[in-house]
């Protein structure tokens, strides 16, 4: 399989009134047109590193790599002009929460007639036909009043499909979701990881799926990462996740609810320093 992104040893760190804080510290994975998952704790790095990927960290991160190519091309060297040029057709990312992620002053329909009509040359009869389309995929009911909403007349749940909605429209090669079903209820869930699932099996998109959910990333994913303090500590098949070799995964495993079970109370994920070196 083809890789169409590699990352060789990127770092992502923040100054600090009290030093440097390392948020990744010098990962390496490719991803090739695949479903590949990124587990772990909060404050792991995870969203960091999608970040980084897609150049939105906020100015005053610093971010390096040795390698970071998408389908061959350089994005150590890139321009800020092609890197957005990129964003939306060649990468997306949906973001983890649509409260700071949707624009406030324009409506939802606005916004994705918006990011369609920037990367592809239609009418916008025609952009809002496909948007209309866009949001009744992600099961929003009756889109066309939800097409004229702002985003604080939507609950969270309709927000996250609106996003979700908003970055497949153009249908990239490669998509970062970070947390993309964390607000959804069970059945949308589901039809949202359908919508995923096609665009990875029929179009050959790359998929980079951030979530906690570990059962959710054993089922989805191809392939799974799990991230600790910054770095990987164990990447494997999303299929042998049950058999993780490391602790700390085997303790987030471990911390999981299991129905039929009675364990109170629940395991507590006990640190080690030695998986943060």
């Amino acid at each position: 399989m083809s890789s169409l992104l590699t990352v060789k040893d990127l770092r992502v760190s923040f100054p600090t009134r009290t030093g440097r804080v390392e948020a990744v510290r010098g990962i390496s994975f490719e991803l090739g047109r695949e479903r590949l998952g990124i587990v772990g704790e909060s404050g792991s790095g995870k969203s960091q590193t999608g970040r980084a990927i897609i150049g939105l960290n906020p100015p005053h991160a610093e971010v390096s790599a040795k390698e970071l190519t998408f389908d061959g091309m350089d994005f150590l060297s890139a321009t800020p002009k092609l890197l957005r040029e990129l964003r939306g057709e060649g990468i997306a990312m949906i973001l983890q929460d649509p409260k700071y992620s949707l624009n406030p002053v324009m409506t939802i329909g606005s916004q994705i007639v918006e990011t369609l009509r920037s990367r592809r040359s239609m009418s916008k009869s025609e952009a809002r036909e496909k948007s209309l389309a866009m949001l009744e995929a992600v099961q929003i009911d009756n889109p066309s009043r939800v097409f004229d909403l702002y985003a604080h007349q939507v609950s969270g749940g309709m927000g996250q499909r609106a996003m979700i909605a908003m970055m497949l429209i153009s249908e990239p090669e490669l998509l970062i979701a970070d947390e993309p079903t964390s607000a959804l209820d069970v059945t949308v869930q589901l039809e949202i990881l359908r919508i995923l699932d096609k665009l990875v099996s029929e179009r050959g998109m790359g998929l980079i799926f951030i979530s906690h959910d570990l059962r959710l990333v054993s089922s989805f994913c191809d392939r799974v990462i799990v991230m600790y303090a910054g770095k990987i500590v164990e990447e494997l098949k999303a299929s042998e996740l049950p058999n993780a070799k490391h602790p700390y995964t085997k303790g987030l495993l471990n911390c999981m609810p299991s129905i039929g079970t009675s364990r109170h109370p629940l395991p507590v994920l006990e640190r080690k320093a030695e998986w943060a070196l």
